[in-house]
């Protein structure tokens, strides 16, 4: 196991941000992987950030990245399906959190989230994931409140007479039936190289505890070719090709099913790390991802409704960013940059008889043709103050412009009856129609670490970060003749601004390490996914979907400890909780995860090992599960729960592994609290999405 510590984050008001650059100026882990290995000169750094190499440690095989981030502490995830688990991480996910694939920024091409943005990150084509969690830094976008995830490809240079290195994997898990293999090849020299990943996924429903059949198959596969120019050690261009296939998703948490998600990205990169003009090293990055999805309630489900329905969507994003290191006097490292993203999406939804073909009548326009873009400039720098005190600190500003083209569309759904433009909805919900908007968000933070001695450090962070809404907070527009089916974003949303402080220590010692976070969130205009029930800036109590600005806190705190009990024998135990409130309406605010723990026991031997994990959750009693009264989006109280898995390995050779494993071996029947409610009318007996019952895996890893 790599055990590498992470970020903390806190907020401070942009004063006091300025200050810290200036001060700065003027005085010029943690997860484990399997098996346990302690590391003990390990070097110290804040327990907030995890970096995992995703080929080596991942339990059984993860349908998607956001699957395999359920299983680092501190993050959950929200199931719909057996594909595109919704990451969480200390209570916020969507677009609190910023995904980056390999340099590339992508936002899911569906309303409801059928895929976020790690639903196209394919576990078995990166060689890193990193997590920053909380606010720690600003050369990763605006927003990030919650956390960055990093998923990251590194194609080490050709050394001489190298020609040929590549990788094979080949898996199998039952319950689903899930069969999986990928390739990664590489053919080069010392001054250039190509490299092309390929994998599949094939996987049928899986059955819960008891044995209720769970609509979650879904289909995958993808194929990337990146070429390379490294005409020295510290000089690399980069250009890549990805296309993605997410075929015939199941969703029970959904009323439709995804009958294709396609994806493509092209990205540039070009770094060079050695002196150019003033700067120690410069990187810059350019991409395009483009996004197409459909989603119907026919296709791959027996019709159950009086309609056909059917929403074709596109999501593109383009973008870049620029940076360059300089080193200053007293051993600063400063990084300045600046980037650029535009995010266009459009969907709408048609219906049509039952007994006709797919349908044509245009029922909702439900994103309008909507662009929001980002630029911003950054400034970050790190710098030793003692021999046991250093500091990092950073200030950001973004400029965000929104627009809309669709706004006024009306739809209509026969006899003579019309659904409401985006601009009738917005004005029925918020007395205001859609308008383009600017923004001027200044973020940032500031960290001070102090080494106690060789083996244990204390970091404080103090951080802002300013998120805008999205395109379906600010502008979906899903009009319906029932109230309560009635979805509507609001164009006079504020952005969020998160003011954090967090504490953490980490502590590596013989035989046993340990590092812990505590955080705190004040969240001016947080943005609220509620009901109207005629608050103030909502017009009607008619119990439809909207969006408004309310107070918030979130607070918690996340634990990672390991412990060499003997030469064979280890442990780990993990335990996460955060709290989150509506300090506007004194209510819980929805879809937060309740305290969570894992405990495992490990005994390895120099090519093999065997290990025992238990994971659990507390159950969740502050919830929103009344759309009469609050947000409804939870279903319920949800009880506590543990499950077993047994897992192992074995090296084969030097370059051959089978790894295999248990996963839930006494076939519990248990939800994620955060889970989306079953909507499969044809199995209703579920009250939430469960996860599978109990499933035998083995996969077989080569390299050569």
């Amino acid at each position: 196991m790599n055990k590498t510590s992470t970020q903390n984050r806190l907020h401070l008001t942009q004063s006091t941000l300025a200050a810290a650059l200036c001060l700065a100026l003027g005085s010029t882990p943690a997860l484990a992987a399997e098996p346990v290995i302690m590391v003990e000169d390990a070097e110290l750094t804040n327990p907030s950030e995890v970096v995992w190499p995703p080929r080596e440690i991942q339990p059984g095989m993860a349908s998607d990245g956001g699957e395999l981030l359920r299983n680092i502490p501190g993050i959950s995830g929200s199931r719909m399906g057996g594909h595109g688990i919704e990451p969480i991480i200390r209570g916020q996910s969507h677009n609190r959190l910023n995904v980056i694939l390999d340099g590339a920024y992508m936002y899911g091409a569906c309303p409801n989230r059928m895929d976020p943005a790690t639903a196209y990150a394919t576990v078995e084509s990166y060689d890193q994931v990193t997590i920053i969690k909380g606010s720690q830094s600003v050369v990763h976008g605006g927003g990030g409140s919650g956390g960055t995830i990093l998923f990251e490809r590194e194609t080490e240079r050709f050394y001489e007479d190298e020609k040929f290195r590549g990788s094979v994997s080949a898996g199998f898990q039952g319950n689903s039936d899930t069969k999986e293999a990928s390739i990664d090849l590489a053919t080069g020299t010392e001054n250039a190289f190509a490299r092309l990943i390929g994998n599949y996924t094939d996987a049928d429903s899986y059955e819960d505890g008891d044995g209720n059949k769970t609509r979650t198959a879904f289909e995958s596969k993808g194929g990337t070719l990146i070429l390379g120019y490294t005409p020295s050690e510290d000089t690399r261009l980069e250009v890549s090709f990805e296309a993605t296939r997410e075929d015939d998703v199941l969703f029970s948490g959904a009323g439709m099913d995804s009958v294709f998600s396609d994806n493509d990205t092209v990205r540039i990169k070009f770094k060079r790390d050695a002196e150019t003009g003033p700067f120690s090293a410069v990187n810059a990055e350019l991409y395009s991802s483009q996004i197409d999805h459909l989603m119907d309630n026919y296709s791959l489900r027996t019709l159950s409704a009086a309609m056909k329905m059917a929403t074709p969507t596109t999501s593109d994003t383009y973008g870049g960013r620029m940076s360059g290191d300089l080193e200053t006097a007293g051993g600063s490292t400063w990084t300045f940059g600046l980037d650029h993203q535009n995010n266009n999406r459009e969907a709408r939804r048609y219906r049509g008889p039952a007994g006709g073909g797919d349908p044509t009548t245009l029922h909702a326009v439900m994103w309008p043709d909507v662009d929001i873009a980002q630029s911003g400039l950054f400034a970050e720098v790190k710098r030793p103050l003692s021999e046991k005190n250093s500091l990092k600190a950073g200030i950001r500003y973004d400029y965000v412009n929104t627009s809309i083209r669709d706004a006024d569309v009306i739809a209509n759904v026969g006899g003579g009856v019309g659904m409401r433009a985006p601009n009738g909805l917005f004005t029925a919900y918020y007395g205001d129609t859609a308008k383009d908007e600017d923004e001027h968000n200044i973020g940032g933070f500031f960290t001070f670490e102090h080494r106690l001695n060789q083996e244990t450090a204390l970091f404080t962070t103090l951080s802002r970060s300013v998120r805008t809404a999205d395109a379906t907070e600010r502008y979906l527009a899903g009009d319906h003749a029932m109230s309560a089916m009635r979805w509507a974003g609001n164009p006079n949303l504020d952005p969020e601004k998160h003011h954090q402080i967090e504490f953490g220590v980490n502590t590596n010692k013989p035989g046993w390490d340990l590092s812990a976070s505590v955080y705190y969130n004040n969240v001016d205009d947080y943005i609220l996914r509620d009901r109207a029930h005629a608050q103030d800036g909502i017009l009607l109590n008619d119990n439809a979907t909207i969006y408004r600005n309310v107070d918030a806190t979130l607070y918690g705190l996340e634990l990672d400890a390991g412990i060499r009990w003997s030469k064979h024998w280890s442990s780990r135990a993990t335990l996460a909780y955060v709290h989150a409130e509506n300090d506007s309406d004194n209510r819980p605010i929805a879809q937060t995860p309740p305290l969570d723990a894992t405990i495992n026991l490990e005994y390895t031997r120099s090519n093999w090992y065997v290990g025992a994990k238990v994971s659990g959750q507390a159950e969740q009693k502050r919830v929103e599960d009344n759309m009469a009264v609050d947000s409804g989006l939870d279903t319920g109280k949800t009880s506590g729960w543990a499950i077993l898995d047994l897992y192992g390995s074995y090296d084969m050779t030097d370059n051959a592994t089978v790894k295999m494993g248990i996963n839930n071996v006494f076939d519990r029947t248990y939800a994620h609290h955060v889970n989306r409610a079953n909507a499969d009318p044809f199995n209703p007996g579920p009250v939430q999405v469960n996860e599978p019952g109990r499933s035998v895996w083995v996969r077989v890893n080569a390299s050569f």
